[in-house]
């Protein structure tokens, strides 16, 4: 039987993300300089470790409810409430942030509906908004990746039902400006269309205070996660905040999909709320001030606010040639066109030890010239 027949448009309209090639190319390559993991170097701090052990030994292993255990949605709301003093707010505890934005998707987005972002974009919106049989529409930030509230305006029709934005974004480390937050929320809550920030990088602020379009309009949703902040990306652990009407329907598709978020990590989330992370950002501001100084001269870049990623632009020809030309060196990161229309830049994750960006620096600096 021919089975790709049986394949489905939705299927058919996903793209195999690029950067897992790169993630199989580095497992071939002997001592690669891996500067293309979107995830933290660090492992888990040992409190986490110890609190989902416990939960195991304890029996915790079993389903939770749907949208998450009591004492867990409890402290994650007890936090939110300190900043956002929204009287319809609700929380859900997801299987990871991805889990915590297809299920928003899912819940808003009909087929022609539109979904408005800032390209650069993470590499998974696109996919998941052609999962809802939804129109992903990218709004050009090159050559600072700021967000211009004009644009993304202008880039609205009848048909779009959600607004997008990430800050600290993946791929570039831009943070969005407060005064361009207010401009879009105020702009989405008089239009009616659901605003999702994805605050995922929300702990890698370097040079500002975190804010957040949900200071500006009570009925954004926000997605938050651990799995950047602690190391613990695979144990995938997410939350949502926003509109109960929203989140009530955001469990209702959990309910028939996820289930619930894994009963021990929900454990090991509590413990994480009480881990101070402050140390591992200053290192990560170092590291970023490490690439940045050693690229200088030799790369057109912007100094990225948050998050652990440098976008800098290709010395010469496209992206994707730089890129594999740099895996003759065994360098590995990742060609812009993965999270963009255009292929002129490329992604390095500063999420590494000193000796390898030490190694990519002088690699990539003799690539330049």
């Amino acid at each position: 039987m021919d089975v790709s027949r049986l394949i489905s448009a939705r299927s058919a309209a996903v793209e195999i993300s690029g950067i897992r090639k790169v993630f199989e190319l580095g497992r071939s390559i002997k001592n690669p300089i891996n500067l293309s993991i979107g995830q933290p170097h660090f492992d888990v701090p040992q409190p986490i470790k110890d609190a989902a052990k416990a939960a195991i030994d304890s029996g915790k292993n079993g389903y939770t409810v749907t949208q998450g255990i009591a004492e867990f949605r409890d402290r994650l709301m007890a936090d939110i409430r300190k900043q956002y003093p929204h009287p319809d707010r609700d929380v859900i505890v997801t299987s990871g942030t991805s889990g915590a934005l297809m299920l928003a998707i899912l819940a808003v987005v009909n087929p022609g509906d539109e979904v408005v972002a800032a390209d650069p974009y993470f590499v998974m919106y696109p996919n998941m908004v052609a999962l809802a049989g939804g129109v992903f529409v990218g709004v050009d930030t090159y050559p600072t990746f700021q967000i211009d509230p004009d644009k993304i305006i202008a880039a609205c029709t009848p048909r779009t039902k959600m607004i997008l934005l990430c800050s600290p974004a993946n791929p570039t480390g831009a943070v969005i400006s407060p005064e361009a937050m207010k401009a879009v929320a105020e702009f989405a809550q008089k239009r009616g269309i659901l605003l999702v920030s994805d605050e995922i990088y929300k702990a890698f602020h370097y040079d500002a205070e975190p804010r957040s379009p949900a200071e500006f309009d009570p009925d954004v949703l926000v997605v938050e996660g651990f799995g950047k902040t602690y190391g613990m990306t695979g144990w995938r652990l997410g939350y949502a905040h926003g509109p109960k009407r929203l989140i009530d329907e955001m469990m209702k598709l959990q309910q028939s999909t996820f289930v619930c978020a894994p009963s021990m990590v929900q454990w090991a989330g509590l413990a994480a709320c009480d881990f101070d992370v402050s140390g591992i950002v200053a290192d990560y501001k170092r590291k970023r001030d490490l690439l940045a100084a050693g690229l200088k001269g030799a790369f057109e870049f912007e100094l990225p606010g948050g998050a652990f990623y440098l976008f800098p632009k290709a010395p010469h020809g496209t992206a994707t040639d730089f890129v594999t030309a740099g895996i003759q060196h065994n360098l590995l990161v990742i060609p812009g066109n993965v999270f963009s229309q255009r292929d002129t830049h490329f992604r390095i994750s500063y999420a590494a030890t000193d000796e390898t960006l030490h190694r990519g620096i002088e690699v990539l600096r003799r690539m330049a010239r």
